[in-house]
């Protein structure tokens, strides 16, 4: 199967590759002049097939891990850095300066979004916009917390200035799926917490980066942001091998954070703020409103291709209402406009990872040597850079597209009669991010909510799973998540609560007055910011 090829519009194409030499260490923008890699996009830019050359980047490797490494301890200074040691508001005046900028490069970020990843253009300038509202919310949540704190307590004689602190280095390591959106919530509450990072990007969703290397470079003191590019091993793994990171902020996969927790040499030191894999599941019951369960399943199966923790990559339905879903669903799914990004309606577009229709054809011809049917006609139809999403039906507990997290174009369902069954499964399983649950009758409804929400961290009713918005808590249980992020936890996770204590007394209670009037200490402060 071939896609009809239709002209770029003149405002999303590629004029010249972007030969990426900058980046950011020390605060200094820094010439690399060693190898690079060429980056790819599987959107072609002729008539006939071949993937786009988008440009090159720097393939660093120990030496320079170490350089951003060593700037960003020295940043921290053991606690003494200006950064950590810097009032709060003026911190965030660092980071307002940082999104006035960063708005100025919309259009640029977004075209490469849909280059880099095939992300449609209404999601790409989605996620662009949430990020930028996301650090404003962050800061105002941030001026929250520190209004909360401007106060002292006191128990059993003892007063107690209770504030939160840095954690010290943060080596920050976002996802491709969402190289904007996700990386930056990790990145931006770590950095307005006063703690100083090392980000390396993704995979794919590189170049992207690159036109806010300017703004992260003259919005923060030198060393507070360190921006390299390169292979995880070669760069990530040295980072951490010295012992010397204090927090892994990750979103991936567990084997990936897994494998870099143990190259740390004393693990019990370093905290963990990860956003990993997920296996969310759909229970549609008999009595769910057809129309509203098709529609979300299929946006909860097929945005952004199923390339999302938060996707449903399988779907359970109850045996009474398995015939009418499967017939709609799959008159639905087939129903999808495929295209490039810029396509008016598209709704599936080409895949980033040029081996990932191999990889989902590997999944479905297991399935059906299994006992497995297609049940959309277009279920597995071939493009040179996508593969038509596959209901398969009925799936079974030995295929591997019921065991793996397929994060692409195909929708493994499984019939059941007895609710125990996905229950079982779902308990069984090695992860409990999100489920979605179809239905109307509450007294069906209430013992299966009141169970699911020891399973996974949301319910989602009659809806598809989601992540947003950003101020809900987002985290998950066993292999999907460590620590939670939102606008309010992930400021929590970033730092740790501290205080100065002193017992009441003459000589303290002049002292602490004397600091107050003096204005001499950042932390020792009760100033209340508007």
């Amino acid at each position: 199967m071939s896609t009809k090829k239709t002209a770029i519009p003149t405002d999303f194409q590629i004029t010249a590759p972007i030969h990426q030499t900058a980046y950011l260490v020390d605060g200094e923008l820094r010439e690399w002049k060693g190898a690079t890699s060429e980056v790819y996009s599987t959107i072609s830019s002729t008539s006939e097939y071949q993937p786009t050359l988008l440009g090159s980047i720097p393939d660093m490797a120990e030496a320079e891990a170490m350089e951003a490494l060593d700037a960003a301890l020295k940043a921290y200074d053991k606690g003494k850095g200006v950064w950590p040691t810097m009032h709060v508001k003026d911190r965030i005046e660092s980071m307002e300066k940082f999104v006035k900028q960063m708005e100025t490069k919309r259009e640029e970020i977004v075209k490469l979004l849909m280059w880099e990843i095939g992300k449609s253009l209404p999601d790409s300038q989605k996620e662009f916009d949430r990020t930028v509202e996301y650090i404003y919310d962050t800061i105002e949540e941030y001026k929250q917390l520190d209004r909360n704190s401007a106060k002292f307590q006191k128990h059993d004689g003892v007063y107690a200035h209770v504030k939160r602190g840095p954690l010290g280095v943060v080596l920050c390591l976002g996802p491709y799926n969402y190289p904007l959106n996700e990386t930056f919530a990790l990145l931006i509450p770590a950095i307005i917490m006063g703690n100083t990072a090392i980000f390396k990007p993704a995979k794919h969703g590189v170049l992207l980066i690159t036109p806010l290397l300017e703004a992260f470079q003259n919005s923060f003191p030198k060393g507070v942001i360190n921006i390299l590019f390169g292979r995880g091993r070669a760069v990530a793994a040295p980072i951490m091998q010295t012992g010397k990171v204090d927090v892994l902020a990750l979103i991936g996969n567990s084997k990936s954070a897994n494998a870099l927790q143990n190259q740390h040499p004393k693990s019990n030191r370093l905290r963990l703020v990860l956003g990993l894999e997920a296996k969310n599941p759909a229970i549609v019951l008999p009595d769910a409103d057809m129309k509203l369960t098709v529609d979300e399943v299929v946006a909860g199966t097929t945005s952004f291709n199923g390339q999302r923790c938060t996707a449903l990559k399988v779907v359970y339905v109850q045996n009474g209402a398995k015939d009418v879903f499967l017939q709609k669903f799959a008159m639905a799914i087939d129903g999808l406009k495929f295209g490039n990004p810029w396509d008016e309606g598209v709704k599936l577009t080409p895949l980033p990872e040029p081996g990932k229709p191999d990889y989902i054809q590997e999944l479905i011809d297991d399935a059906l040597a299994k006992g497995a049917e297609i049940v959309n006609k277009k279920g597995g139809q071939r493009f040179d850079n996508y593969i038509w999403p596959a209901i398969l039906y009925p799936v079974t507990k030995d295929m591997r597209v019921y065991q793996e997290e397929q994060f692409g174009p195909v929708i493994p369902v499984l019939s059941f009669e007895d609710i125990e069954e996905p229950l079982d499964d779902m308990a069984e399983s090695n992860y409990g991010q999100q489920v979605s649950l179809f239905g109307k009758d509450v007294y069906t409804l209430s013992p299966l909510i009141d169970t699911l929400v020891n399973l996974v961290c949301r319910v989602n009713l009659n809806s598809s799973c989601q992540r947003g918005p950003d101020v809900y808590p987002f985290t998950g249980r066993k292999d999907s998540a460590q620590a939670t992020l939102s606008v309010h936890d992930a400021l929590r996770s970033f730092s740790i609560r501290t205080f100065v204590a002193f017992k009441d007394n003459e000589l303290n209670n002049e002292t602490i007055q004397q600091l107050l009037e003096a204005k001499l200490s950042n932390f020792v402060s009760t100033d209340y910011i508007l």
